[in-house]
């Protein structure tokens, strides 16, 4: 065993990823465009596919607030200007579950009209804006974790 580490992992250290299952009592669905706009809606993963949108809670005012910095320090992190985030919560604290979801379903039949609307109408400002400051040059985001990752050397 130890032949195949050195082999697929230079540096021979075996690398494990510990879960926990997050019995949650609200789930959440973030879109986040641009690093700026964050959308919250509520989300129930155990309905029908077609019913996930359907749920009977909604955030307060400070759990919305709470839950949009969770969304936009993530973006952030990771560079993503297109993205969604998936926060379970249980006893009220926020759990980013699923975050790396930059090609999220956006459909009108999964996200509902008010959804599939804002999603429309922000991309596309958020694409307009883009096109509009872009001078020939890099237009792409870097988060940090690929600013402090690039430099390293192993």
């Amino acid at each position: 065993m130890e032949e195949f580490y050195e082999k697929h992992n230079e540096t021979g250290q075996l690398v494990m990823l510990l879960q926990e299952e997050i019995v949650f009592e609200e789930y959440y669905r973030c879109y986040c465009i641009g690093g700026k706009h964050v959308r919250i809606m509520p989300y129930e993963p155990r309905n029908p596919h077609h019913l996930r949108y359907k749920a009977d809670f909604s955030p307060g005012e400070e759990k919305l607030k709470e839950m949009t910095e969770i969304v936009l320090k993530i973006n952030k992190y990771l560079g993503y200007d297109f993205n969604t985030v998936e926060l379970a919560l249980r006893d009220g604290v926020p759990y980013a579950i699923d975050f790396c979801n930059p090609a999220p379903d956006a459909d009108i039949a999964s996200v509902g009209e008010e959804n599939f609307e804002w999603v429309v109408e922000t991309s596309a400002n958020f694409a307009i804006e883009k096109a509009l400051a872009n001078n020939g040059g890099d237009n792409l985001t870097w988060g940090e974790y690929v600013k402090q990752s690039a430099g390293k050397i192993n």
